[in-house]
């Protein structure tokens, strides 16, 4: 009774947890399901790779491989290039400024006389041989041009003889009779100190003006040294070719500067041509016959005046002029016109050198003609003899220092 009571409780418990354990099957597949219709999905869209032990590089990646694998290199955005720097707008009233690299030129003024002083002309360019150091040069420009002249006519006014004053103030006014309406010259005078009698000018009346003035000397001193000195900077600022027509004895008797300075400053100063005119030839002559002791109130001797003409001979070589030395006034007029018409008849050469180095030294020049065939080019004259011809030109130039 009592076994077939608890038989028919066991039955009714064992029903009871059939259900409980199939509620509990119910109740996992419904929270598992989700999960597995999730990797199911994952599973179809995305198919295994053919070689799993294979590493590949990020879609987004690139790089070089190894043996460990890829190097991730994140992969730089394509940029659009820079736009170009606008240019900078003009400002009104300001200069434009550039950087330009200066080519060393060398300018050269060439004159070529016959024995007896006429000028040649009608020469070629590949008539002239420029060598400078030995080195042969190659002209870049070459013309003959009949342009003004810019000259200083400085002239020695002391109270030292007083037929060397006329014979100055007399050569002056000649020179001022060949001038043309668009020439520009200057008058200084000098004793102790130079003295600016005219400005450039145009004007004839404004020359023979300042020439007037010339009448009481203040000094016996003639220091030829410094007034040349200063003529020469007051013109090294000025553009183009420019001459000094110097009316001198030639005696320097008080300047500061040497003989050697005076010289190292022609050498330095560009585009200048010194023309010398000597005066008191004729006093000179006088004493030398007579035996004066003193050719005015200096006691100057015939070997001060030998050396003030080398002086003279000196200044016009290196600058590529002539020197005179007239002996009777009446010689003034024929020099003068000769002077002029050098200037006027030269021929204007420049090139670059070959040593093209700054280093500020002294370049000897050398001028020579040649045939076309590279000899010597002869001249005839109009019977068809040989004319011996002369080359004037400057003896060198100072080259330019780097500083400069």
């Amino acid at each position: 009774m009592i076994f077939g009571e608890l038989s028919g409780q066991n039955r009714v418990q064992a029903t009871s947890r059939k259900r409980l354990i199939l509620l509990a099957l119910v109740l996992f597949w419904m929270a598992v399901a989700p999960f597995s219709e999730q990797a199911q999905s994952q599973d179809t869209s995305q198919p295994p790779p053919a070689n799993p032990n294979k590493q590949e590089a990020p879609p987004a990646a690139g790089g070089p491989q190894n043996d460990v694998g890829p190097y991730v290199i994140p992969k730089k955005k394509e940029e659009a290039p820079p736009a170009a720097p606008e240019k900078p707008k003009k400002i009104e009233n300001m200069p434009n400024y550039s950087i330009s690299v200066q080519v060393p030129l060398v300018n050269l003024d060439v004159l070529v006389t016959t024995k007896d002083g006429q000028t040649i002309p009608g020469l070629k360019q590949e008539n002239f041989k420029i060598m400078e150091d030995g080195a042969a040069q190659k002209i870049s420009t070459f013309n003959q041009s009949k342009a003004p002249i810019t000259a200083v006519l400085l002239v020695e006014f002391a109270s030292t003889n007083y037929s060397f004053m006329v014979e100055a103030l007399n050569a002056s006014y000649a020179f001022a009779n060949t001038l043309q309406k668009d020439d520009w010259i200057a008058v200084i005078s000098y004793d102790m100190k130079p003295q600016i009698l005219a400005d450039f000018t145009q004007d004839k009346r404004a020359v023979n003006a300042a020439l007037n003035q010339l009448r009481m000397p203040g000094f016996a001193e003639t220091n030829l040294f410094d007034a040349t000195f200063d003529t020469l900077d007051r013109l090294d600022r000025i553009e183009g070719k420019k001459y000094i027509i110097l009316v001198t004895t030639g005696v320097d008797t008080f300047s500061k500067l040497n003989l050697d300075q005076i010289l190292k400053k022609i050498k330095s100063t560009k585009d200048v041509t010194i023309y010398p005119i000597s005066v008191g030839f004729a006093a000179r002559e006088y004493c030398e016959v007579h035996h004066c002791r003193t050719r005015g109130i200096i006691p100057v001797g015939n070997m001060d005046y030998l050396q003030a003409d080398n002086e003279m001979k000196t200044f016009a070589s290196l600058t590529g002029g002539r020197a005179y030395f007239p002996r009777f006034q009446g010689e003034l007029p024929e020099i003068f016109n000769e002077v002029g018409s050098d200037i006027r008849n030269q021929y204007n050469i420049s090139y670059h050198p070959t040593n093209s180095k700054l280093d500020g030294t002294y370049r000897k020049l050398k001028v020579e003609l040649q045939a076309p065939d590279g000899g010597p080019l002869k001249i005839h004259d109009q019977k068809g003899k040989d004319v011996k011809v002369i080359v004037y030109a400057r003896e060198g130039y100072m080259a330019k220092h780097t500083v400069e």
